[in-house]
């Protein structure tokens, strides 16, 4: 199962600068991306996405069985605003200097050089993204998970889990960091239109926090798949839930998404197996969508370089153990040196080794009289 998930302010973002509405920019980047896995040969059951009524009445009765279990809380809290406007600013629509390794364009909820979370409010010298503008702190209410109340049975299934399943040292390393350092109530709702609406009376002008619903996505795509999705995601005993996934969103499937489902006091497959990977660097500095520093897939594409190369490479390149960079003249002198010379040559060297005979009755027999069976080719695949 895998797909795009669709919702948040990254969605609003990207659709204000192309001057289409939440839908239709979703609509262009699904079908890019769907394009894309396959031209990489990735295949999958399902490639779906989020917006579809089966993400909204799972993610709804996930929260319903959440609140009715008294693991939501109501808080006040302190928002920033933006006066021109005239509406509170999503996290994505503020940036500032990140609090914590002084980076100057840290988003309102990640910093992409040091990775850290947070909230829009703890940003140095925060200014609002759409107007340019410095925005004011003012009071609004929203809704919790409280993970403090879920830590015990969330550490039991760490424990327990990342031992059968064998998680990688990073994912361990980053999970045992949230947990050491005790985990706090998470806000799950935004002042947004562009997602599920909350189903709970005074806050039906707000939607759920893009990380509270987008982890549904794997199983509201399943439902999508086939109406039996119950037997793959309520079968914790039948089932065995792998993931893959860079570190950066290690919390949110080792922590987050977890503690909604232990809270929820269903029998929901909660994931064993955790491939993680460190970050994949671009000449030197950081991969970034929403700043288009990197390459992507659709540049891949166009490249003209073979598929095969791309995979090679990327495979060979994976940051199994610690961050790897993505270097143009690294593409090439791994093509040049590793594929074309190394493996190329051992491949012509076998083929001709191989060579058959060329007597008429061989060849007509497809099988050589010295017992080598006839090739007419060497076909070599990546």
């Amino acid at each position: 199962m895998c797909g795009t998930d669709e919702y948040g302010t990254a969605t609003e973002t990207k659709a204000l600068e192309e001057g289409l509405s939440c839908q239709e920019i979703c609509d262009k980047y699904h079908a890019v991306h769907k394009a894309v896995y396959e031209w990489f040969g990735c295949s999958f059951d399902k490639f779906g996405r989020t917006p579809t009524r089966a993400q909204t009445e799972i993610c709804q009765g996930l929260f319903q069985d959440l609140w009715q279990a008294g693991n939501i809380n109501e808080q006040v809290m302190e928002q920033l605003y933006s006066e021109a406007a005239g509406k509170f600013l999503a996290d994505r629509f503020v940036s500032g200097t990140c609090p914590k390794c002084g980076y100057e364009d840290a988003r309102g909820d990640q910093c992409d050089k040091c990775g850290g979370l947070m909230n829009p409010t703890d940003l140095l010298n925060p200014r609002c993204k759409l107007t340019g503008t410095k925005p004011v702190i003012r009071s609004t209410k929203h809704l919790f998970l409280d993970l403090p109340k879920l830590s015990d049975k969330l550490q039991a299934y760490i424990d327990t889990t990342s031992q059968l399943g064998g998680w990688s040292a990073n994912c361990v390393q980053v999970t045992s960091a949230w947990m050491r350092d005790g985990l706090k109530q998470r806000c799950i709702t935004r002042d947004l239109k562009w997602g599920i609406p909350v189903p709970l009376e005074g806050y039906r002008d707000k939607v759920f926090y893009v990380w509270f619903d987008a982890p549904v996505g794997y199983i509201s795509i399943t439902a999508n798949y086939t109406d039996q999705w119950q037997q793959w995601w309520q079968s914790p005993e039948d089932v065995e839930l792998v993931q893959f996934m860079g570190k950066d969103n290690v919390p949110f499937h080792t922590v987050i998404f977890p503690a909604s489902l232990l809270g929820s006091g269903r029998p929901w497959t909660m994931m064993k197996n955790i491939s993680v990977t460190e970050y994949l660097n671009y000449e030197g500095g950081k991969f970034s969508k929403s700043r288009g520093t990197g390459v992507f897939g659709t540049d891949a594409v166009e490249t003209g370089i073979p598929v095969e190369v791309w995979r090679y490479y990327l495979l060979a390149n994976r940051p199994e153990a610690q961050d790897t960079d993505f270097k143009w003249a690294d593409l090439q002198a791994r093509n040049n040196n590793e594929l074309l010379k190394n493996l190329g040559n051992f491949i012509n060297r076998r083929a001709r080794r191989f060579e058959p005979c060329t007597r008429l009755s061989c060849a007509a027999s497809g099988v050589c009289c010295a017992g080598w069976q006839w090739q007419h080719q060497a076909t070599l695949w990546l």
